[in-house]
């Protein structure tokens, strides 16, 4: 399926959220409308009689109302809006108190625009009262005596006044119609079945406008997209990234250049969607970036099931993905026919086998369990290189028990231990960090306990687009990535925080151990292997040695670094020189080690040294990544002795 299908299909499946404004929940726009920000509340009567005025609340003032397939797209041309406009098109009497340019057009072009609609048989109470109080030309008197419009010394509008960041010849104004004693209580209900006297909750106002527009029989044509006879739209929705977005997916406006030259004649030939298709894809791309889309410096990438579930997103750390997980798979226990497919097809794990791990599985396999056979997890990104053209960038549907298998390959060729900040403290998990992680473990600068991409936000984009394809469709990560991380954590003297360079030590250690699964077929894991005679894994057990022997002489709140850490970057570059001068400092911190102590340590070394050949150990070349991987394994063993033997004691 093309991805206007997949977004069409979203909506036909979500419809039923559509017009729904539930606090901070992003809405889902019902067909033939959108959003705007309002600032000035009318209520009247169901005859269009005054009753009061209000200024809105920056927090409320997202409003929903119909608008025109003209409307939508307007920015300099007069183009009314169907009901909720602006003053210069709903005020009669907008030049006696706001002196200037002449708008008389917009408000007779708004008035016979509503006429139409309150005539028709597709009318609505509520539009018939707009439409009678605004026929008395009296809204900038109002509000003037309601004291929501400041009047400078003439009694005209004061321009200068602002309303939110509007000014107030310019504010946006939506109706609530009270008629109680006329039609019931219940006369108006939202989607939620509560009364609701405001226009743009009213579930059957939406209804009535779209039936409106439905009936319209003008501007038909051959659908491109389904193949069918409809009504055609060659003027598509904006704001689709946020409220402020003024890009469009879709346009035709440059028939003086280069749009059309050698190709077609007119924009007609391009191209001709369906209106209502068009609708369809434009408000679920909306709903599904607000409510779950992820900003990389202005490119929104997104995840969805077709199904409408809970997604496991893949630009998660581990710990995230396995907590949604076990929510959904918590939520029902029954298994269906995925079930069989992916018990038949699962390989043997190949990672730790501790207890983390098989808590990632079965809250994947219980996840899977919940989905239908035909599911699919679609991945959709967009971006934009000028202000008015938004470009779809990443367009990639999955079978969904291919996708979760791809997230369990990434997980596991990757896992490894990693420390997450916070605010109650740092806790560890096993896995592999998240994309935005990734991205300031690799490029970020020291800020405090975090890292920070601030001035670099761009890094974050290239972060996302790089590791995509090693996630979805297991690829090696870039070489360049590995080297980098690999060289920041070769020098730990560089980071004020002990805890930031431990986790740029864990993402190393995950990006070596993929990258020698991939390109060697070894599998690396946590446990420290004592037979293991690899050179570059001997130097990284050699230096964490040293490591833990001087540690073990601070004091508790001794802030010093080691001599292993301080000569890492160097040991890193030439291990054979460099570790003769740290054995060489080693020995005052030998001799302050009680004797039991000074011999298990010196004995591991031995241990050590037995192990290398001899032209291993005297060939001073750089050493691979495989030596943190030795160095982060024999320091997580010692730290879990001493730890064992402290309990002991």
């Amino acid at each position: 399926m093309n991805w206007i299908g997949e977004l069409c299909d979203l909506y036909d499946k979500n419809s039923g959220l559509a017009g729904i404004m539930d606090g901070e929940t992003p809405v889902l726009l019902p067909l033939y409308h959108t959003t705007v920000a309002a600032q000035i509340e009318v209520t009247i009567d169901e005859n269009g009689n005054f009753l009061r005025a209000e200024k809105i609340p920056d927090e409320e003032k997202s409003t929903i109302i119909p608008v025109t397939d003209s409307s939508a797209s307007r920015t300099a041309g007069i183009e009314p809006h169907p009901l909720c406009d602006n003053l210069k098109y709903l005020a009669g009497d907008y030049a006696v108190y706001v002196p200037g340019k002449d708008y008389s057009k917009n408000h007779e072009l708004y008035m016979e625009q509503i006429g139409r609609w309150a005539d028709s048989p597709f009318s609505h109470k509520k539009v018939r009262a707009v439409y009678q109080y605004l026929l008395k030309n009296t809204l900038i008197k109002d509000l003037i005596d309601e004291k929501v419009l400041e009047t400078d010394e003439n009694g005209k509008v004061d321009a200068r006044k602002k309303l939110q960041i509007v000014s107030q010849a310019e504010a946006f104004v939506r109706f609530r119609i009270e008629s109680e004693e006329l039609f019931g209580e219940k006369a108006f209900l939202d989607r939620t079945g509560a009364f609701a006297p405001e226009c743009w909750k009213d579930r059957t106002l939406q209804e009535s406008y779209i039936a409106y527009c439905r009936s319209d029989k003008e501007n038909m044509g051959l659908s491109y997209l389904t193949g069918e006879w409809t009504q055609i739209s060659y003027l598509q929705p904006k704001k689709i990234r946020n409220e402020g977005d003024g890009t469009k997916l879709i346009s035709a406006n440059d028939e003086a250049n280069f749009t059309f030259r050698g190709r077609f004649v007119n924009k007609e030939e391009a191209f001709a969607i369906g209106y209502e298709d068009s609708q369809k894809a434009h408000n679920a791309l909306k709903w599904i970036i607000r409510k779950q889309g992820i900003n990389y410096n202005g490119m929104y990438l997104v995840t969805w099931e077709s199904d409408s579930g809970q997604v496991l997103d893949w630009q998660q750390d581990t710990e995230a993905i396995c907590r949604t997980a076990e929510a959904v798979s918590n939520q029902s226990q029954e298994t269906n026919e995925i079930e069989a497919e992916w018990d038949e097809e699962e390989e043997e794990y190949a990672g730790t086998g501790s207890e983390g791990a098989a808590r990632f599985r079965r809250a994947v396999k219980g996840y899977g369990r919940n989905l239908s056979q035909s599911s699919r997890t679609i991945i959709m990104a967009v971006d934009a290189a000028t202000p008015g053209r938004l470009a779809m960038v990443e367009f990639r549907p999955y079978q969904t028990s291919r996708y979760l298998r791809s997230l369990q390959d990434w997980y596991s060729r990757c896992e490894w231990i990693h420390a997450k900040i916070r605010k109650e403290g740092v806790s560890t998990f096993l896995g592999m960090v998240s994309v935005k992680d990734a991205a300031e473990l690799l490029y970020g600068t020291e800020q405090k306990k975090y890292f920070s991409l601030k001035g670099k936000e761009e890094l974050y984009k290239e972060t996302a687009k790089r590791l995509m394809p090693c996630i979805l469709e297991g690829r090696e990560v870039p070489v360049d990535m590995v080297n980098l991380a690999v060289r920041r954590a070769s020098s730990p003297v560089s980071f004020d925080s002990w805890v930031l360079w431990e986790r740029v030590l864990t993402l190393a250690c995950s990006l070596v151990k993929q990258q020698y699964q991939k390109r060697y077929k070894e599998v690396w894991t946590m446990a420290l292997d004592e037979k293991c005679s690899r050179r570059d894994y001997l130097y990284g057990r050699l230096l964490a040695v040293a490591d833990r022997v001087e540690y073990r002489t601070f004091d508790k709140d001794d802030g010093r670094e080691t001599n292993a850490k301080r000569y890492m970057n160097a040991f890193s570059q030439h291990p054979f020189r460099t570790w003769r001068i740290i054995e060489e400092k080693l020995v005052p911190y030998f001799n302050q080690l009680k004797a039991p102590e000074r011999l298990k340590y010196q004995s591991l070394l031995d241990e050590i040294y037995e192990l290398f050949s001899m032209e291993d150990f005297e060939d001073d070349k750089a050493l691979s990544g495989l030596y943190l991987i030795g160095f982060h394994n024999q320091s997580a063993a010692l730290k879990s002795k001493n730890k064992n033997e402290e309990a002991d004691k």
